[in-house]
């Protein structure tokens, strides 16, 4: 676990060397042996780790290797940032390039070089520690096999789109509950699905959830996760926005519990429902929600699942309990199966092997998953010493769970143990955004730059390969794209539990991981900033879910000045929202990370220019705009820009910008965009223009990387031609809101590649169809309101060839003709309620799943 961060900061020196060079002259040559005396470290590390050595010497060995590669981090960070005071970023670019070498300068270089002689002291010290007590011998006495069990596979490139999570084993279980909540009782009753942790509480509970019977039955749905710790008015607000009732979210948010209860029970009295209460850990959490759910005698169902007997037997008067079993053999097979041989060709040898490890798994399927996840990595030879490693740990002759979440997690990467160590600063049961976790992956440094990859993209390859092992579940799919993301409860354990050994994170929200706190912790969660907290001088990433800038107010500043990441997440229309952005936090020029959400900030101030090292600039509000000052185009590392911006754009000159959301098109139509050569996601609105405009593609014809382009104009305004579009090959995903009379007879020629395509309020005269059943790359289609106006669509034969997704919500249509060999790959059509009744779908789709939505 430590050889994580020792590998860590090994890179970070050399990358420092490198990059730092004009900086790190006179001191080069001391900070490469002190990279190499890491480097040395790290051989005795990763053996003694993996030999489950427990040796009081070796874990203190171990300890202070970790506490000198921090320290040497915060070394060199500190350097830099001297080196920089009372300069802005621009200047040092110059000194840099001249290697100008100012008095200071020289001050700094001279107390770096005694900092890096007591840290090589220390690696000596510790040296001279291991051979006096012969740490060597002690691990060797240790069984075990040594972390080089081969070289993990290379990472494969994932396809964006993917399937739901694996359900086996549920069939029967489902089916039963599944009749239960579609029965003709008419009074609202509570099921209550209870086991212990990884028996599949929540999986089954979401395929019910999903089902096209279920969907079809309940005219509201709402999901809502409550978790150990929870707070009455934070889940009657989730539930109401789960179940998108109409609301002011201010007015909301102002609302006490009395109010709240009353508002969600009168939107529901006249609709049949169902809500799912996941994870309850007491009785009280649903008593408390009890009144809010009226009982009008028209079928609506409750779903809680739970680990408690107790909490499940007394839920309401009117419960169904339904305690999950564990998967027989046959199934723990299957369900092993499926993963674990995706990359090894199955034997007789091999599967005897795997057997015999499934069968130690006694049918939990949380350990079958991880166990097949890890084995997916190795090769056949390696499939023995990993069952050697099992049978050294078994309790009462079944694999204890806890240890195999162990060994899957002391046999990533140290990248995937870094990037899987951070999911614990994330509260119990949060959903996860994928794209904002992969941003945050970059700034925090965790991706080496491969050649001829983006770092994104290879922060997404090790989030894929993290769920490949089903070290992360799969939350919610978008367009096809894995969109949030979640950790379950034991394994979030596993992450806090080591991320706190390491001082790697420390989460202050969790009551139960929050008592003892290290001043040299690299990274923290909490509500809001105590005092106790003001000196953390060793602090890279803060996240708080509420409070403001105090904290970076005069002195107390310099307690953060290493910060990587800073990110604060206000509730949604809270009056303590911050209004104004502190000069202070501009000091913080390590910054990579700058998320500031939902906060009153209106506008930034021209010193924002002074954070060079900015990668994602992130101030996206529900209920206000911001307003970017000129300076921001000195910004050349930015990558990702995202907030509601209004007024001039000074972006020509970020090169390196990759995401730019949200802008208007009045905005948008002065930019030059010939330079933003990286441009990869794009979001454009016009809803604030009340005089009828046309829509031009010409600036986006020069965006030779767009992936994903989203252009939503007020109902009034139109699209002029497609065609610009066609000098853009990897575009992919194009999602269309505005008036455009019909799509261009050669759209297969204009955008091939595409895979997503959603169109909204176009108003196409013509029948889509026969132009987009050319569109031979298309996955995913939406077809949305007023998008078509007509009555009839036909696709023909041999017609959308890769299609597995159509969503169609148009009020006037009444038929969809398929002719036979169309639509070979498609998996499910999902059609809005009012058309379910009128809407005639041929027969050849009975066999695909066909659900409707609100």
């Amino acid at each position: 676990m430590v050889d994580a961060v020792v590998s860590f900061v090994v890179e970070r020196l050399g990358d420092y060397i490198i990059q730092e060079a004009g900086f790190l002259r006179e001191v080069k040559d001391e900070v490469l042996m002190l990279k190499n005396e890491l480097e040395w470290m790290q051989c005795f590390i990763k053996d003694a780790e993996q030999k489950q050595v427990e040796d009081a010497m070796i874990r203190k060995w171990v300890s202070d290797i970790r506490d000198i590669a921090y320290d040497t981090e915060d070394v060199l960070d500190s350097y830099l940032l001297n080196c920089s005071r009372g300069h802005n970023r621009g200047f040092l670019a110059s000194i840099k390039k001249n290697s100008c070498i100012f008095h200071q300068e020289k001050i700094d270089l001279y107390g770096i070089g005694k900092k890096i002689e007591t840290l090589k002291k220390r690696i000596t010290d510790l040296k001279r520690k291991r051979e006096f007590y012969r740490l060597e011998d002690i691990c060797n006495k240790g069984e075990g096999t040594s972390n080089d069990l081969g070289k993990l596979k290379e990472l494969r490139r994932v396809t964006s789109f993917v399937v739901e999570e694996n359900v086996i084993g549920f069939e029967d279980d489902a089916k039963v509950l599944l009749g239960k909540l579609v029965e003709d009782e008419p009074r609202r009753f509570v099921i209550s699905i209870y086991g212990m942790g990884g028996l599949g509480k929540t999986t089954l509970a979401k395929k019910l959830y999903h089902n096209s019977a279920v969907v079809n039955k309940f005219h509201r749905r709402a999901w809502v996760s409550v978790s150990q710790d929870y707070k009455t008015e934070d889940l009657l607000r989730r539930i109401i926005k789960s179940f998108r009732i109409s609301y002011s979210t201010i007015e909301l948010e102002k609302m006490n519990t009395e109010d709240l209860e009353r508002h969600l029970h009168d939107s529901l009295l006249e609709h049949s429902y169902l809500v799912v209460i996941d994870d309850v850990w007491q009785r009280e959490a649903w008593e408390s929600l009890k009144r809010s759910f009226p009982d009008s005698n028209n079928g609506s169902r409750v779903i809680i699942t739970t680990r408690i007997k107790d909490v499940a037997e007394r839920s309401d008067e009117r419960t169904h309990v339904h305690k999950l079993r564990f998967l027989s053999q046959d199934e723990s097979w299957k369900l092993f199966s499926d993963k674990a041989f995706r990359n090894v060709t199955r034997d007789e040898g091999l599967e005897e092997l795997g057997r015999e490890m499934v069968q130690k798994c006694v049918g939990l399927p949380l350990a079958i998953v991880v166990l097949s996840g890890l084995l997916s990595t190795k090769k056949p030879q390696e499939w023995h010493m990993v069952r050697d490693q099992i049978w050294r740990h078994m309790r009462n002759d079944s694999i204890h769970i806890s240890y195999l979440l162990d060994l899957s997690f002391s046999n990533l990467s140290y990248q995937l143990k870094l990037c899987f160590l951070y999911l614990s600063i994330y509260p119990e049961d949060t959903e996860i955004l994928v794209e904002e976790l992969i941003r945050l992956f970059v700034a925090e440094g965790f991706i080496t730059q491969e050649k001829d990859q983006v770092m994104e993209d290879v922060a997404k390859n090790h989030l894929d390969e993290l769920i490949d092992r089903s070290l992360i579940q799969i939350e919610r799919i978008y367009h096809g794209k894995v969109e949030t993301c979640r950790v379950h409860d034991l394994l979030r354990d596993l992450a806090i539990e080591k991320a706190k050994e390491l001082n790697f994170v420390h989460n202050y929200i969790d009551s139960a991981h929050s008592n003892v706190f290290s001043t040299s912790c690299r990274r923290l969660y909490c509500q809001n900033l105590p005092v106790l907290f003001i000196r953390l001088p060793s602090l890279r990433s803060i996240f708080l879910s509420a409070g403001g800038f105090d904290f970076l107010i005069g002195a107390n500043c310099r307690g953060f000045r290493l910060l990587r990441v800073l990110y604060i997440q206000y509730y949604e229309a809270t009056p303590i929202a911050c209004n104004s952005f502190p000069e202070e936090a501009t000091k913080l020029i390590h910054l990579k990370y700058l998320g500031i959400r939902n906060s009153c900030i209106t506008c930034l101030p021209p010193s924002i220019s002074h954070l060079q090292s900015l990668q994602t600039l992130d101030f996206y509000s529900f209920n206000s705009s911001i307003n970017l000052p000129t300076e921001l185009s000195k910004l050349q590392d930015l990558r990702h820009l995202i907030g509601e911006f209004e007024g001039p754009l000074q972006i020509e000159n970020l090169t390196n910008l990759q995401t730019l959301k949200f802008v208007s098109y009045q905005s948008w139509a002065k930019v030059n965009t010939g330079k933003l050569i990286n441009l990869r996601e794009l979001h454009i609105d016009s809803y604030s223009v009340k005089d009828e405009v046309k829509f031009s593609f010409d600036s986006i014809a020069k965006l030779k990387s767009i992936i994903i382009l989203c252009v939503e104009l007020f109902y009034k305004h139109f699209f002029d031609s497609l065609e610009p579009l066609s000098h853009c090959p990897a575009l992919l995903d194009l999602q269309l809101d505005g008036k455009m009379k019909r799509l261009p007879r050669d759209m297969h020629e204009v955008v091939p590649n595409l895979e997503c395509l959603c169109l909204r309020n176009t108003g196409l005269e013509d029948d889509p169809m026969p132009k987009l059943e050319k569109l031979r790359s298309l996955i995913f289609v939406e077809l949305l309101y007023k998008s078509y106006g007509g009555k009839k669509m036909v696709c023909t034969s041999k017609g959308f060839p890769r299609l597995e997704k159509l969503v169609v919500d148009l009020d006037g249509l009444e038929e969809l003709q398929v002719e036979e060999g169309a639509m070979k790959m498609l998996k499910s059509v999902v059609i809005s309620k009012a058309m379910s009744s009128k809407l005639r779908i041929p027969e050849g789709l009975g066999s695909i799943s066909v659900t409707t939505r609100k």
